[in-house]
């Protein structure tokens, strides 16, 4: 196997090969990231070979913390990886936020996972309810959102 080439994508790294690198071939991929000096080795992933992606989105969540702060990406991903239900998820991208409407005080959550092609992880994930501080949230499905980053391993 060898690289074609290597491409920096926002929250990781792309690697293109001539052929399927096999599970040796992931392990040298990791074990050589892990050896540059200016990344931290808990900053590695293990690589992972291309998935297809399944799109979703939490509703019912306050836009407005009760800190007073609105809701972000981070908060979001902070409380996924928390969570028992997101344990064998990988997210495809950041989550976004948007504001459900211009005077409500609700938003949704949309965000991308890596999954099977026939969507196993999504099935387990939709219509399941989960604690978003002292509100109970809901994960619908949603179609493709164009636009979003492609980069593979955003966190684990």
């Amino acid at each position: 196997m060898r690289a074609e080439f290597i491409h920096p994508c926002p929250g990781g790294v792309s690697i293109n090969t001539n052929s399927v690198p096999s599970a040796s071939n992931l392990n040298t991929i990791e074990r050589y990231l892990k050896s540059i000096d200016s990344t931290g080795n808990d900053e590695i992933l293990a690589p992972q070979l291309p998935q297809s992606k399944s799109y979703l989105k939490i509703t019912s969540i306050l836009y407005i913390q009760p800190n007073g702060n609105k809701l972000t990406g981070d908060n979001i991903a902070t409380t996924m990886k928390q969570l028992e239900i997101f344990e064998s998820v990988n997210l495809a991208a950041k989550p976004r936020v948007i504001k459900a409407s211009p005077k409500s005080d609700m938003a949704i959550i949309w965000f991308d996972i890596w999954d099977s092609q026939n969507g196993s992880k999504a099935k387990l994930l939709i219509n399941h309810s989960f604690n978003f501080g002292r509100y109970i949230t809901t994960i619908r499905t949603t179609n493709m959102n164009p636009g979003v980053s492609q980069c593979h391993n955003y966190w684990k």
